[in-house]
């Protein structure tokens, strides 16, 4: 496998970001819900990025980035709507097409339990993935998360809960 590393996302990643995701688009939304199409310019991502960074700043989110050993991002991974309190928080990941099959969907998920217990010391983590989306039910769970039902039916909007106890 080709070295891969995850960091935080940095305010200065807004161009490598936007050819990402434009580089993706198509393909991501053929998975998740489409993003507003004013994302999709350097100011819509540099926008995106501020408001990740000021939620990380007040300890709702972990943004982070997976970049390939040239330092191009490949992926990305977030704890969201972390709740200290409770001692839970969601996670989400998506993964460059070109990348896919690399095991960097698992090394993202990882990373971010690990950052879930070490520096936010959560007991518990939550997945949403979509009924059809096979190989995300795959990643979370090699990763631990089980499947909780009742969870796949319309209110939910065609995804699955899954939890992590950690």
């Amino acid at each position: 496998m080709k070295a891969f590393r995850v960091r935080e996302l940095k305010s200065t990643d807004a161009e490598a970001l936007l050819a990402f995701e434009i580089h993706n688009r198509e393909w991501f939304e053929s998975h998740i819900d489409a993003r507003d199409p004013s994302f999709y310019s350097l100011q819509g991502v540099t926008d995106h990025i501020e408001c990740f960074l000021s939620d990380f700043a007040i300890g709702a989110w972990h943004p982070f980035v997976i970049e390939d050993s040239s330092g191009k991002i490949v992926g990305r991974a977030n704890l969201k709507s972390i709740n200290s309190p409770k001692g839970s928080a969601e996670v989400g990941y998506r993964i460059d097409q070109r990348a896919c099959g690399q095991g960097l969907a698992t090394l993202a998920l990882r990373h971010l339990i690990q950052e879930a217990q070490m520096r936010w010391g959560l007991t518990q983590l939550v997945a949403y993935v979509y009924t059809e989306n096979v190989g995300s039910r795959k990643v979370v769970g090699r990763c631990g998360f089980l499947f909780e039902q009742p969870s796949c039916d319309e209110k939910t909007g065609g995804e699955c809960r899954f939890v992590l106890s950690i």
